[in-house]
């Protein structure tokens, strides 16, 4: 087993943190103050494959592993999460619903326009009264002659304010166990509009926002696989997406650890650096080792996906301990600052407040515990 990057593979991680500290970093203390979702760089993005990594070249994708796409989300996560997050979402819950569930009219149709960032994507399953619970859905979807009516309100949604797109999963039959429908809803359609954009504490970069649907009318042909089977298809689209938050939170944390190891080689104290000191030095070793391992069991869980096969269990691993192994490496990171560490001239606060989102989006840790307790007890069982 070989774990070392290939050549082509070292060229894609330097061209993102490359397109990173050039297009993004510059900017980056006024995206995060005014929150604003910077579309012409993240069009940009577009023209470098990022909003099509997994996807084939006969959508306009870079047609390239799930191995690379995690070492294109933590690139992008060590320069800046928010942006890193709405390229994930991009990515693996809009366009990749759309891939794994569309028929091959619907995947000509939108996914050329989303790999090359003339659109973009997003995905509405989360509602105000169904998070973790996911199939507490409420947002209804009525058969009316050849078109469906949609009504509801989904929020905390990834690039809402600027998609030109959103699947949405609506309850077409209250009765039936498999009674959630996915539809693909172009943003300029009647009924569908984006709503109040969230004040947030961290990834201010990356828009989210509600999306609210109101009589939308969306024919026939804009279902997005088998009616009835949309919540199957969402948990599909989940596991692909909890490895990229999985490869989110490593970049945030190596992006803390870079940040602390260089200021602890420069930070004097009673007459030497403190990178001198032990106990700076194992912060900066259990950091170093933590990020090490969630990268692997990233790498993992992308593998797996790569070869086609159930992913659920790895995808939950890698994402539970990578986003936990970030939220401490971030506050090791500000300790290691010590005071600056809470002023925003310095990385540390930054790191630190847009972390947490990544023990809670895609699935919660307490979610991603009783996923894989479930597929070990349900293996055990069977052995």
């Amino acid at each position: 087993m070989d774990f070392r990057l290939s050549d082509e593979q070292l060229q894609i991680k330097t061209m993102v943190r490359e397109f990173g500290e050039s297009e993004i970093k510059p900017h980056l203390s006024e995206w995060d103050e005014a929150q604003h979702f910077p579309v012409d760089t993240f069009k940009r993005a577009g023209e470098l494959g990022l909003l099509g990594v997994t996807l084939p070249e006969e959508y306009g994708g870079a047609g390239l592993s799930y191995v690379d796409y995690v070492n294109v989300i933590e690139e992008l996560g060590v320069v800046d999460s928010g942006f890193g997050l709405s390229v994930a979402a991009h990515n693996s819950l809009g366009s990749g619903h759309i891939y794994i569930a569309g028929n091959a009219e619907q995947k000509k149709k939108w996914l050329s326009k989303l790999t090359s960032g003339e659109w973009i994507g997003a995905w509405g399953l989360t509602e105000p009264g169904s998070g973790s619970d996911a199939g507490g859905l409420r947002t209804t979807a009525v058969k009316d002659g050849d078109d469906w009516v949609l009504n509801g309100t989904k929020n905390f949604i990834t690039n809402a304010t600027y998609a030109n797109i959103s699947v949405v999963l609506a309850v077409n039959d209250k009765n039936a166990k498999r009674g959630v429908t996915a539809f693909a809803i172009e943003m300029d359609r009647p009924g569908i509009r984006a709503g109040k954009k969230e004040n947030k504490l961290g990834m201010r970069v990356s828009d989210t926002a509600e999306l609210i649907l109101e009589d939308c009318r969306v024919p026939q042909e804009n279902v997005l696989g088998v009616i009835g089977d949309g919540f199957v298809d969402a948990m599909r689209v989940l596991d692909g997406g909890r490895i990229s938050i999985g490869a989110l939170s490593v970049g945030i944390a190596r992006g803390a650890y870079e940040a602390a190891r260089d200021y602890a080689k420069q930070r004097t104290a009673f007459g030497k650096p403190i990178a001198d000191f032990q106990a700076i030095q194992f912060m900066l070793a259990d950091m170093a080792t933590e990020i090490e391992a969630a990268r692997l069991l990233c790498w993992q869980a992308a593998t797996v996906k790569d070869a086609g096969e159930r992913v659920t269990q790895f995808s939950a691993m890698a994402k539970l301990y990578a986003s936990e192994v970030a939220v401490r490496a971030t506050e090791k990171c500000v300790q290691i600052f010590g005071g600056y560490g809470f002023i925003k001239e310095f990385p540390a606060e930054k790191f630190y407040r847009d972390v947490k989102l990544c023990t809670i989006g895609e699935g919660t840790s307490e979610i991603q515990r009783m996923v894989i307790a479930r597929n070990l007890l349900a293996e055990a069982q069977r052995a």
